[in-house]
């Protein structure tokens, strides 16, 4: 018996409602015939595939399109959104961020958890509170989800299951945390790092788009990078690739014991506690560094009458601030963009990406008149000249890059139990 003949029907209908399911979920509503015609089935088999789904739960109808054409109207289907839930998670040391979704990628539900330091055990009960209080919003129980990611600026190292690179986040680093989060919630979770998750948000919805190459470096309270290649996360062996907040730089004492008792050059340079100290040595206050950087590129643009956002491409910042608080804010988002080139040019002089993407509360705040810094600064101490743009996805790219993970394993698994 030829068994690669006898499962051929079954492995084609998997094939053609995989495809159907992937149509419904970029387009949205679409009916029988253009179903079919984007597939290329015939009206028949289109017809058998959506009977197929909807018995299975997957699609419905939603009316019709009636388009003015002689005939019955056209029905419509869509995914299905209560075929399945998710969860995503962005967890920092001072709260648990959280949002639910349903199959077809709508965010029904969010919450925010204070998660205050005194506490540092209750790791897996406080997920778990986050959680079922998102969930209850949207009408649901943690039970009723189908899987979970949850967003941490660290990572856990696969080979050994111990969380490392946020010595920061109490209560995480304890034996067993992990699998204590999966027994409370009942549901099937994975772990991203933070910055892997912001770059998988712009992959999918944002300024790297469908990008095969690319790097996001996130510079926020702390530093790291998101390195993307053919199209996938690079996470390393230990899962600590991107980690460049580690990184010695020029400029950056020399230390030891990195992740024990110190940090490394590039969060010494540019991390914020160093950019709102840069800040203050250049006489520009605010109350933590992405606001300290926005107040210098409003005095900078206060200086430009004419309303333009950047100096003449061949004309150097410098020489367009020349009023005393443009002057110094000038001087400042120089020198903050030196240090965040210098770290950049390591990364991409080993990458060689086609894209980097700034994130974070400071390249943000920063806007077109840091980003043109960067890049001029990057262009001169590197021979590859990626793209450099900024980060476009609204609200927070963590928590929605999260819910994209969620979903991308949730639709895997209900859409292959046909």
């Amino acid at each position: 018996m030829d068994t690669g003949k006898a499962g051929r029907p079954s492995l084609m209908r998997a094939i053609n409602d995989r495809a159907a399911l992937d149509l419904l979920l970029r387009h949205g509503r679409l009916s029988r015939g253009q179903i079919g015609t984007l597939t290329g089935l015939s009206k028949p088999t289109a017809s058998l595939l959506l009977a197929r789904l909807e018995q299975a739960g997957l699609v419905i109808a939603v009316g019709t399109d009636d388009d003015g054409r002689p005939g019955p109207a056209a029905r419509l289907y869509e995914i299905n959104p209560a075929a399945a839930h998710v969860a995503g998670l962005d967890i920092t040391p001072s709260r648990i961020d959280v949002a639910v979704a349903d199959l077809a990628g709508r965010v029904i539900a969010e919450h925010r958890l204070a998660t205050p330091r005194r506490s540092p055990a209750r790791v897996p009960e406080r997920v778990r509170e986050a959680v079922a209080a998102a969930a209850a919003r949207a009408g649901l129980a943690p039970e009723d989800l189908s899987h979970v990611v949850l967003g941490l600026p660290g990572a856990f190292d696969p080979g050994t299951g111990r969380f490392r690179y946020a010595r920061h986040l109490p209560g995480w680093h304890a034996p067993g945390v992990l699998d204590a989060i999966r027994e409370s919630l009942s549901a099937t979770v994975d772990v991203e790092n933070d910055v892997n998750l912001a770059a998988l948000a712009e992959q999918r919805a944002g300024a790297a788009l469908d990008a095969e190459d690319f790097v996001l470096l996130w510079v926020d309270e702390g530093i790291g990078c998101a390195i993307v290649l053919g199209g996938r996360l690079h996470r390393g062996f230990t899962g600590g690739a991107g980690e460049v907040g580690y990184m010695p730089l020029p400029g950056a004492p020399v230390t030891r014991n990195i992740g024990r008792s110190n940090t490394g050059g590039f969060q010494q340079l540019a991390g914020a506690p160093a950019v709102l100290a840069l800040a203050r040595a250049h006489g520009i206050e605010g109350r933590g560094a992405d606001a300290a950087v926005a107040r210098a590129v409003t005095h900078v643009e206060a200086d430009r009458p004419d309303g333009t956002d950047l100096p003449d491409p061949a004309e150097r910042p410098e020489r367009a601030c020349e009023t005393g608080e443009s002057a110094r804010a000038c001087a400042f988002l120089d020198e903050l963009a030196t240090r965040l080139a210098v770290g950049l040019a390591s990364i991409v002089a080993v990458l060689d990406p086609a894209l980097v993407v700034l994130s974070g509360a400071i390249p943000l705040r920063g806007g077109p008149q840091l980003l043109s810094r960067v890049t001029d600064q990057l262009h001169g101490l590197a021979i590859p000249r990626p793209r450099l743009v900024l980060g476009e996805v609204p609200g927070n790219p963590v928590l929605s890059g999260a819910v994209h993970a969620a979903l991308d394993v949730a639709r895997d698994s209900v859409f292959t139990t046909l």
